[in-house]
């Protein structure tokens, strides 16, 4: 948190912010603790069990008084390591506050709340993945979003044609790195400017998928059938018992185990990922690529190729993300219905700092956000005296992206040598 943007570091932003949160907590909750306040919110940990009582404004007051001071020691620079523990904690706490505000004299379920975040990061995530790997070998893919509308639009018509989802699951994939090849030969061969290429994508995406569906898939029609969950793939495949513990398993019974494939392979996908980028001579050369490209010329790495090569499997990771859209979770494909997801996923590559992992936790602060959205109107949170408007839960996603975006990543510095084709000399 000691990155300096602009004569203000990192950590007084971070710490401005849970330094007007805490105040704010503290003006509106200390006076109902004082007055004994006997609100309740109760909060589920687990499916049925435990649930557990907390005190609304006393547990409020904690938390803003927590953020309060960490913010103070954030902004004096000093006892920075106290700063940096008190702040993280701040942060964590962010998560059982908004629960507690929301949820006040009702009853919510965290973990249910959790497994919804991580269900609606997975396109995220993936969108994000699929742009490290273009990324760090110095091609930039903002097509992550015409990429991802193709898998979806395509992977749907797929499993209508054939009637097998999995079939469809692969035709994303392969439509995914198909429309990568293009950005790649735009971008790569003809040294088009790469913003201008992936626009070009994103918007030739539009169109086909608009198409596909007027003329193919409103037609044919079919089912809303989508993906089984692990548990279901367990049972359907003879081991039912299995399913049941595994789904059995507290918290993460429900968190994980009660995913689809695409959740899983998302997941998988990070960890491999890290592994290849960092840990094998694939990646040390997608990486060589996209920071010095003439210097791994001079000791015989194929620049472009690699290029070539990295874009495809990020298209191939987008088209997934693509297919878990109208394949897993809505089991139909309509206009757009990627909804700017792949932009978002950009957001949440360059919040992770162009690392793996740090995309993930992106993406999840992303899908929170949009869960937040959902429970509050579950909840129906009440604002000013009335219910917060639909639309203004439905922007949280993209509100978090531009305030995530305007100050709280730091100084993010992508590969040196990303948007600038090579030629050979």
């Amino acid at each position: 948190m000691s990155e300096r943007r602009r004569g203000i570091s990192r950590r007084q932003v971070i710490a401005g912010f849970f330094t007007l949160l805490g105040f704010l907590m503290l003006f509106n909750y200390v006076p109902l603790a004082l007055a004994g306040d006997t609100v309740v919110t109760r909060i589920a940990l687990a499916v049925p069990q435990p649930v557990i009582a907390f005190p609304t404004a006393w547990s409020l007051t904690v938390i803003g008084l927590i953020a309060l001071i960490a913010g103070g020691l954030g902004l004096s620079n000093r006892a920075q390591r106290w700063a940096d523990g008190l702040l993280w904690t701040s942060a964590v706490l962010l998560f059982p506050a908004i629960l507690i505000w929301a949820a006040a004299g009702k009853q919510t379920n965290a973990t249910v709340m959790l497994s919804e975040s991580l269900r609606l990061g997975t396109p995220l995530a993936l969108g994000a993945l699929a742009g490290i790997w273009a990324e760090r070998s110095g091609v930039i893919n903002i097509a992550i979003e015409g990429m991802m509308l193709m898998g979806a639009a395509f992977g749907f018509a797929i499993f209508i044609f054939t009637g097998n989802i999995w079939a469809g699951v692969i035709g994303a994939v392969i439509i995914g790195g198909v429309m990568a090849l293009l950005h790649g030969a735009l971008s790569i061969s003809f040294r088009t400017d790469q913003i201008i290429s992936g626009t070009v994508v994103n918007i030739l995406a539009i169109g086909v998928t608009g198409y596909l569906r007027r003329q193919y898939i409103v037609v044919e029609g079919g089912g809303r059938i989508t993906l089984p969950s692990i548990s279901g793939l367990l049972a359907n495949a003879g081991f039912p018992d299995l399913a049941r513990s595994l789904e059995s398993i507290p918290v993460l019974g429900t968190l994980i185990f009660s995913g689809k494939p695409i959740f899983f392979a998302m997941l998988l996908l990070v960890i491999m990922t890290h592994v290849v980028l960092f840990m094998t001579r694939w990646g040390l050369r997608t990486r060589a690529v996209g920071e010095n490209p003439k210097a791994a010329d001079t000791v015989g790495i194929a620049v472009n190729r690699m290029r070539y090569f990295n874009v495809f499997i990020s298209g191939c990771i987008a088209g997934l993300g693509g297919a878990w859209f109208s394949l897993e979770t809505v089991g139909q494909f309509d206009d757009g219905m990627t909804a700017g997801k792949g932009f978002i996923a950009l957001a949440a590559m360059i919040f992770g700092k162009w690392m793996p992992f740090g995309a993930f936790g992106g993406a999840m602060l992303f899908g929170f956000a949009e869960a937040l959205g959902t429970r509050f109107q579950i909840l129906q949170v009440q604002v000013f005296g009335g219910p917060v408007p639909v639309q203004f839960l439905q922007i949280t996603p993209y509100v978090v992206t531009m305030i995530v975006l305007a100050g709280l990543i730091g100084r993010a510095v992508g590969p040196a040598a990303v948007g600038k084709p090579y030629e050979k000399q």
